[in-house]
């Protein structure tokens, strides 16, 4: 039963409201209708896309106000101001690039389809505020117009967040940089990015191209709405927290899957700088140029609550802002910064209609860090390589600081879309990513590497990629179940890697104690097929063993610019080193659950015990089994889990959160999907871990697209504010 509320106009008066903002106001909430469904699920529907917009971000405020306000503090370089000094360093990193009076000049110079957007925006997380005096801001207590363009492009982690914070704070200092274990890789992190694959009609059954869109995120990173206006909105999908357009979707056409990408288009110049009349200065050719210095205030609240500033002095050469020194020179860091073309792009492409308009919209090049899986009614599909790529002299190696003295290392200019890696409708019937590199993307139809400078991809191949090549290879047909059965294939490729030398050195081993000592747990991953599950105990000696060979080998690795995995499987690694891992392994099962022969699902676990962005877990309180592992080894399906605070059961909080198969049939997509746990941050609410058990065995919901799918699934139906 459809439930409709009147506002309680107490919560608001309209004398109490600047005339300007109670009129906008008034007049989107008259336009905007949001039905939440059977899983908390909004469908918003609006006049038009600007009162879509009010409608979509006046939601996710009910939803998670504290997201989406904190992923705007970051954008905006104000986390030191709620969370005190040891923000300083992020703050000042984010203010190198993100200028306030710069925002506001281009925001008044961008489109009017684009003001009008922003302007809604601004309006519903003020209205919200407004009509919930109990919710308290952290930092922002008015949101302005501007303010949207700081956070533009989507990504789990910007560009500017790869510049890295001990070497920023090392620069200014004067100090040792204090590396992290991350930093030396001795601990190796979940791998940023997703899975995204796409198939052509003529691997579908239904004759209708196919689409997965798996992000790998940390968890509640999104949210998950349909957009719908009478200008022609009409999508769904996830959005990160306060951004008025959706980032990986659908609409009745097109659907489009972001994965990271290796692609480099992020570049360090080392300058050679001397101070000359109380002036840096940096060389340049034969020329001695000015470095350009600025002033940036960071504010920070102090033990005692009050608000107190740091003041830096910085600098930037014509490559960009100088961000660390090193063996004698100051390095500086190129790298896309174009807020209101990636704003616009984010946008647009929600209302492309097939390939062409897809690409048309791409033209602006201002998506820097993502491949994209795309597929479309019209039975297309295609692998779409980032668009801004700077052209470079390809004889010089960009993963490295080059001479930025050297005009020859100087970007010219930037690719144009046919000169990318991309690949569309080719004949294998499948494109996929899954942050590897794009040589395999559509099998034997892929782009070929010599036919590209190098740094079109620096991230090389990775466990998940043969696996999912093998999977989509030959000419097995797809509907919507075997796509995600194939999306949460639980075969461990970089175990099928690195398991075999250690039962091969096992087998080497003298009879004796150690031989001994290990003889039934090598049998059990002898006898093991490499594939995870909830019962499996190899996974979990694996998952062990693998986890203390990289606290051994991680940082030699990284030293030696070597993916962990297939360094492990080398014969650099001492077969010594590979036993004295597992059994340090088996010791720690042991420790901590009692013995080596423990199942993986006992261990690995989903929680979710309150709505904190950094979550807490509790070993005593329930909690969830989950079966697959993390992406570092090669799991489709990414699951990144680990110990926490107390506990001795590892918890997930990064991998996959929002997933979702698409069918773009003749007569409108058809659609299934999940969210980790639940859609909504408050612990009361029905819908906070309401999708958790679905989680656990993949067993998607139903996407509900239109209003006769609607019917019998609607929770509630109101206008903003009631």
């Amino acid at each position: 039963m459809i439930l409709r509320f009147t506002l309680l106009a107490a919560l608001v008066s309209t004398s109490a409201l600047a005339a300007p903002d109670s009129t906008r106001w008034d007049k989107h909430r008259a336009a905007v209708t949001i039905t939440r469904d059977d899983f908390g699920i909004p469908h918003i529907k609006g006049k038009t896309d600007a009162d879509a917009v009010f409608g979509m971000i006046y939601a996710q405020a009910e939803d998670d106000f504290n997201r989406v306000e904190t992923n705007f503090i970051n954008a905006q370089g104000r986390l030191a101001e709620t969370e005190g000094q040891s923000a300083i360093w992020r703050d000042l990193r984010m203010k190198l690039f993100i200028d306030p009076a710069e925002l506001k000049a281009q925001y008044a110079a961008s489109p009017a389809w684009l003001k009008s957007l922003s302007t809604a925006w601004a309006d519903a997380l003020n209205y919200y505020l407004a009509t919930h005096p109990a919710v308290k801001p952290r930092v922002i207590t008015h949101f302005e117009p501007w303010m949207a363009l700081s956070f533009s492009e989507g990504s789990i982690g910007g560009d500017i967040e790869s510049i890295n914070l001990a070497n920023l704070e090392a620069l200014h200092t004067g100090q040792p940089a204090k590396l992290t274990a991350l930093d030396l890789g001795s601990e190796l992190a979940e791998p940023l990015g997703s899975n995204g694959m796409a198939l052509a009609p003529a691997r579908s059954t239904s004759g209708d191209a196919l689409l997965l869109i798996n992000p790998h995120t940390s968890f509640y990173f999104r949210s998950e709405a349909k957009v719908e206006s009478g200008q022609g909105l009409d999508a769904y999908g996830a959005s990160t927290w306060g951004q008025f357009f959706v980032y990986q979707g659908f609409n009745r056409h097109v659907g489009w899957m972001h994965t990271s990408s290796g692609v480099d288009n992020i570049d360090e110049f080392a300058l050679t700088v001397e101070r000359k009349g109380g002036k840096w200065y940096y060389l340049h050719g034969t020329t001695w140029k000015p470095l350009a210095e600025k002033r940036i205030s960071v504010p920070y609240k102090a033990a005692d609550g009050t608000l107190q500033t740091r003041n830096f002095t910085t600098y930037r050469s014509h490559h960009g802002p100088i961000i660390r020194a090193e063996n004698g020179k100051w390095i500086a860091v190129s790298l896309m910064h174009r807020p209101v073309a990636a704003l616009e792009q984010s946008f647009l492409r929600t209302k492309t209609h097939d390939l062409a308009s897809y690409l048309q919209v791409a033209s602006r090049r201002a998506n820097s860090s993502n491949a994209t899986l795309f597929a479309s009614s019209k039975g297309e599909i295609a692998y779409l390589h980032p668009q801004f790529v700077p052209v470079r002299d390809a004889k010089f190696n960009w993963k490295k600081p080059v001479d930025g003295s050297d005009p020859a290392t100087d970007w010219q200019g930037e690719h144009s879309l046919d000169q990318l890696p991309s690949v569309a409708n080719p004949g294998t019937g499948f494109v996929f990513n899954v942050n590897n590199w794009p040589w395999t993307a559509a099998g034997k139809d892929s782009p070929k590497q010599a036919a590209f400078p190098r740094y079109m991809d620096y991230a090389g191949e990775n466990p998940r990629g043969p696996n999912a090549l093998r999977l989509l290879s030959g000419d097995k047909k797809f509907d919507l179940p075997a796509l995600l059965t194939t999306a949460y294939d639980p075969f461990l490729q970089g175990f099928a890697d690195t398991i075999p030398p250690l039962v091969k050195a096992w087998d080497a081993l003298p009879a004796g104690a150690q031989k001994d000592r290990l003889a039934a747990p090598i049998a059990a991953l002898k006898s093991w097929d490499y594939r995870t599950g909830e019962a499996s105990v190899p996974t979990s000696l694996a998952v062990f063993w693998g986890d203390e060979m990289i606290k051994r080998f991680g940082p030699i690795a990284k030293l030696d610019e070597e993916a962990i995995v297939p360094y492990l499987a080398s014969a650099s690694v001492p077969d010594a080193d590979r036993l004295a891992a597992l059994d340090t392994a088996i010791a720690r099962l042991a420790g901590d659950f009692g013995g080596w022969d423990t199942p993986w699902g006992h261990i690995n676990r989903f929680q979710r015990l309150n709505g904190a962005i950094a979550g807490s877990y509790d070993d005593k309180l329930p909690s969830t089994p989950i079966g697959f592992a993390s992406g570092n080894w090669g799991s489709l399906a990414s699951f990144g889990a680990g110990p926490g605070v107390g506990t001795k059961r590892w918890y997930g909080s990064y991998g996959n959160s929002f997933v979702a198969v698409v069918r773009f049939g003749k007569d409108g997509p058809e659609a299934r999907a999940v969210h980790a746990g639940g859609l909504n941050s408050n612990p009361a609410s029905p819908h906070f871990r309401d999708q958790a058990e679905r989680y656990r065995t993949h067993d998607f919901r139903s996407v509900y697209l239109t209003d006769a799918q609607l019917q019998g699934h609607v929770e509630k139906t109101y206008r903003p504010g009631e």
